[in-house]
């Protein structure tokens, strides 16, 4: 008996030993191994119905649909990433410029506010517009540093890009093509036992559903209005900014305000009433709208996580690492609510 469980526990400390090297070595392309996982699930449906029309030939199936996949997902994030690239480097040189210069800028608000607003500023100690200057020339720079490095890195990394992109390509044939075993060889070699495995499956499947297509959905709605509504109010960057409002809008309560509500306020006090109040009734009845109206029914419903717990796990999973995060974050903490749920289920009720 002391030889057995000897034995199972080496084997076991083997399992484990050999998990985290592998888990190690796929490390720096994790990325592209996640993003292959999230297209595997949500173009299945897909492969399904093509698996059954070309009479079981799941080769060609495969390709169809990582084809698919590339035109519908893959060809218009790169477009707008591109076109992204070009204004925030536009915007970048008009700051370096002084094209934008935080001092003209702070005179023009100081010049449209109200006495009585200055005043009030005044008691709370924030009239001081030239230490004000110096913060927002300060804050400029940085975004605009920033800015540079991104794009330099984003050039310099390249040959890493395609390599991630052909490794997610190549990863999501196989997984379209062999998805069904490869879920069938899990739910076996999984240590839990069958009610278990298949709910915490289940649950991982809904929510990458419901975060990419609900968050992805309301983001390119968001930041589609806004980015509209910024370019016919004659705002510079429109683009940039609708983008910004997309990213924001995965954000539950906050959202895409961050960047409208802002402008609006910034028009209004640099006297474009007219402009002011347009972007501002926009954002409040057209953009937060959207946000209220598509996200209960489209990610709460997959996730069914509150709103507070969605905020919370999104803003520390992009914090940890980065924009993948607005994936794992909600997934981590649904899986969390998941396993603790059938944890609690099976405790005996007194």
């Amino acid at each position: 008996m002391q030889r057995e469980m000897i034995e199972t526990l080496s084997f076991i400390a083997v399992i484990v030993i050999v998990t985290v090297a592998m888990i190690w070595l796929l490390l720096p392309y994790y990325g592209a191994i996640l993003w292959a996982i999230i297209l595997a699930i949500l173009f299945n449906p897909l492969q399904l119905k093509l698996v059954a029309w070309l009479g079981q030939r799941r080769n060609l199936a495969a390709a169809i649909s990582v084809l698919a996949c590339i035109g519908m997902a893959v060809v218009p994030v790169s477009l707008i990433l591109a076109s992204l690239a070009r204004e925030a480097t536009g915007l970048y040189n008009r700051i370096n410029a002084n094209q934008h210069d935080p001092a003209v800028i702070l005179a023009q608000l100081q010049a449209a506010l109200p006495p009585f607003v200055l005043d009030l500023l005044q008691r709370f100690d924030l009239g001081d517009f030239a230490e004000l200057q110096g913060r927002l020339a300060s804050w400029l720079m940085q975004v605009s540093q920033s800015l540079a490095s991104r794009a330099l890195s984003i050039g310099q990394n390249t040959a890493e890009l395609f390599v991630s992109f052909g490794i997610m390509l190549y990863l999501l044939f196989f997984l379209l093509r062999d998805g069904g075993d490869l879920t069938r060889i899990i739910r076996d070699g999984s240590p839990l036992n069958p009610r278990h495995t298949n709910h915490i499956l289940e649950k991982f499947v809904s929510v990458v559903k419901a975060t990419i297509q609900g968050s992805v959905i309301i983001a390119a709605i968001q930041g589609g209005i806004g980015g509209i509504a910024f370019w016919a109010l004659g705002i510079e960057a429109a683009l940039l900014w609708g983008v910004l409002m997309g990213a924001f809008s995965l954000l539950p309560a906050i959202g895409a305000a961050l960047v409208w509500a802002p402008a609006a306020i910034y028009l209004l006090l640099s006297g474009s009433y007219v402009k002011g109040l347009i972007l501002l009734a926009v954002g409040t009845l057209i953009i937060s709208t959207i946000d209220n109206v598509l996200r209960p029914p489209l990610v709460g419903k997959g996730t069914r996580l509150p709103d507070y717990a969605v905020l919370i796990s999104t803003i520390g999973g992009i914090s940890l690492i980065g924009m993948n995060g607005f994936v794992v974050g909600p997934l981590i903490a649904a899986m969390f609510i998941a396993v603790w749920s059938l944890f609690i289920d099976d405790q005996p009720h007194i």
